[in-house]
């Protein structure tokens, strides 16, 4: 159990740690917020858990694969809110378009070969 709090209390403060530290200087927050800090948490915490190296490949490579489709959310969101579109509308059609992303990029990504 204390495992677990570890984990989550870890995972948990850097979303604090990002959103706090955006408030002062939102180019550091964008910088630690674009480290791939919970992906390293992620593949840490499968490594310690099961020791499947086999495993922690494959989240990588499915990792690398899926965020590409998320990336058009991160250019479509600041164009919405400067073209004076309300934060919830903005963040609801992004996030819209990410899932369209995914919706495209998973069964082209197959289509090669590359199941996730």
């Amino acid at each position: 159990m204390l495992y677990y709090m570890m984990k989550l209390l870890l995972s948990a403060g850097i979303i604090v740690v990002v959103s706090e530290v955006a408030k002062v200087n939102t180019g550091l927050g964008a910088l630690i917020k674009s480290l791939p800090l919970i992906s390293i948490l992620a593949m840490i915490w499968l490594y310690v858990d099961t020791r499947d190296t086999a495993k922690i490949a494959d989240l990588s490579t499915g990792t690398f694969w899926l965020v590409l489709p998320t990336l058009p959310m991160f250019l479509v969101l600041p164009a919405l809110l400067k073209s004076g579109m309300g934060f919830y509308a903005s963040l609801a059609i992004s996030i819209a378009v990410m899932l369209a992303c995914y919706a495209i990029a998973v069964p082209l990504l197959a289509r090669f070969g590359i199941t996730i």
